[in-house]
């Protein structure tokens, strides 16, 4: 099968460090062509693919600060991969609502799998300008603000198998990964971990959008003593980072559309410890790789998350990696994708 893959151009595919989509991008890209399709992914020039490479720009936009106007740079890739549709049976987009109008106007099969959340207004607005849009989502959460577009499938993210894998040695701490903001919940992980008595590392990014939250609200945080702030990592460093983690703790306050760090925990035998917000029941097999914490309000929250912790002798780290390999490999998700892919080549054809 001939399938375009588009990934955002703000990060390389893989991402350096940060970058959720880009990695999904990666994990799939690199799947399709060892399941023996024919793989063109458009992305940054500076991406590393066993697919051909089409790049869009010869960096990430991360990484080049005389950017004024990324739209622009969607709108020229948009573009240019219309002039070559024809080269492919299926063309994939993780691009959000870029593609939907030009290419709801051919007749080459296509989809995009949306990546963000989208209980925005605008969101809502555009995504419902395009009801006819065969739209894939990464969680059945995910789709709640707009439950009637063209859902033709739901396909949760998978990882390779050995990308992440468990480290031997002390379990000593907990873990916070990602992304420094407030939806993310720092500060509460923060106040749990100090609560059991615990060490909390930090491995995470500071965009530049949520500095002055970082600055204000977390920086103060970071003096206590059961607090280290290591900062962005790469894959490379995560399994030793995740391996030697009691748990990792996502007390998340926003409906987070997948949450990639919890199954890069679970490849690493970690357990995890999250607020039952957006896609985390569909991800947590509840006393198997971790516990979902309920509550009426934040402190009943926080207590509870302080009781589950101490539950975590229950939990069986060789169970969570069996688990992982079951249900979060690339390869599931890549069959799950060439399934839809037949689908829609297939509707097409028959129309």
């Amino acid at each position: 099968m001939r399938i375009a893959q588009v990934s955002p151009l703000f990060e390389a595919v893989p991402p350096k460090l940060y970058g959720g989509t880009e990695r999904v991008v990666y994990s799939l890209t690199e799947e399709l062509v060892a399941m023996g399709h024919d793989v063109t992914l458009f992305a940054s020039g500076d991406s590393v693919t066993s697919a051909k490479l089409a790049p869009m720009r010869d960096v990430a936009l991360r990484l080049d600060p005389t950017v004024r106007d990324w739209v622009a740079t969607y709108y020229q890739m948009v573009e240019l991969i219309y002039r070559r549709k024809d080269e492919f049976d299926v063309l994939h987009f993780h691009i959000d609502y870029f593609p939907l109008s030009l290419f709801g106007r051919q007749n080459v099969p296509y989809l995009t799998t949306v990546h963000g959340r989208l209980d925005v207004k605008e969101f809502v607005d555009v995504y419902g300008t395009f009801p006819d849009a065969p739209m894939v989502s990464i969680s059945n959460s995910q789709r709640r603000p707009i439950p009637n577009l063209n859902w033709v499938r739901t396909i949760l993210h998978g990882m390779p198998r050995n990308l992440l894998t468990p480290q031997p040695g002390p379990r000593d701490y907990y873990a916070f990964l990602g992304r420094v903001s407030p939806e993310k919940g720092l500060d509460r992980a923060i106040k749990i971990v100090g609560a059991v008595g615990g060490k909390l590392k930090i491995a995470a990014k500071v965009d530049n959008a949520d500095r002055e939250y970082y600055e204000t609200e977390i920086k103060p945080l970071l003096s206590q003593g059961h607090v280290e702030f290591i900062g962005e990592i790469d894959d490379s460093q995560k399994p030793a980072f995740l391996s030697g983690a009691k748990a990792l703790v996502f007390p998340i306050d926003w409906p987070e559309p997948f949450g990639l760090v919890m199954i890069e925990a679970m490849a690493c035998g970690t357990p995890v410890i999250a607020f039952n917000s957006g896609s985390v029941p569909e991800v947590i097999d509840d006393g198997l790789t971790g516990f979902i914490i309920n509550g009426p309000d934040l402190e009943t929250k926080i207590q509870n998350a302080v009781q589950a912790i101490a539950r975590l002798g229950e939990l069986d780290h060789g169970k969570i990696r069996a688990q992982f390999d079951k249900r979060w490999s690339s390869r599931r998700m890549a069959e799950d994708y060439v399934s839809l892919y037949e689908d829609l080549i297939g509707k097409r054809k028959a129309a």
